[in-house]
């Protein structure tokens, strides 16, 4: 590998980093926008995280894992901390893994989007159902899964709309 490339990768590498940390502070004012719930809360940090699978590819699991996680923390759920950063980071990978597979067209097609979306947000639910399970029981666990539902169709609502209205430089 040349210097020049060395230079031009470490752009590269730096370049994600920033953008990840936009993107985790982006998740994390979307996790602050709640509506209160009998376990927990709403919010609209999912709808940032399909963004940020769309236009980072699976680094997005960093933003999404630490910008939801800080929510917890915040919002005073300290026991939510651990899973949901492994749940929304696995969303955000999930999702970018899904729409790497438009074969190299430079277009990412919206079956393709809904379909990551849909993915990612079952991860979500069926995420939190095994963790609330465990920790309260069934019959709690099943009182979150209608909000949860509701929050998935709200976030792929908002993000599907928005990944083709924001011009952003994709870099591979």
């Amino acid at each position: 590998m040349s210097e020049n490339d060395r230079k031009n990768n470490s752009k590269s590498n730096l370049r994600i980093i920033a953008i990840c940390g936009i993107f985790a502070a982006l998740v994390f004012i979307g996790t602050e926008l709640k509506i209160p719930t009998a376990i927990g809360y709403m919010n609209l940090g999912d709808g940032v995280i399909l963004v940020a699978s769309y236009f980072i590819g699976p680094a997005a699991f960093f933003p999404a894992a630490i910008g939801s996680a800080l929510g917890d923390l915040i919002a005073g759920y300290p026991v939510y901390i651990a899973p949901t950063f492994v749940i929304k980071g696995l969303m955000g990978l999930v999702a970018a893994l899904i729409m790497s597979q438009s074969h190299g067209k430079k277009a990412i097609g919206f079956l393709l989007r809904l379909f990551a979306g849909i993915v990612a947000e079952l991860i979500m639910v069926g995420g939190y159902f095994a963790f609330e399970t465990f920790m309260y029981g069934r019959e709690a666990a099943l009182g979150s899964v209608a909000f949860n539902f509701i929050q998935a169709g709200a976030a792929i609502v908002i993000a599907i709309p928005l990944t083709y209205a924001i011009k952003i430089k994709k870099h591979k």
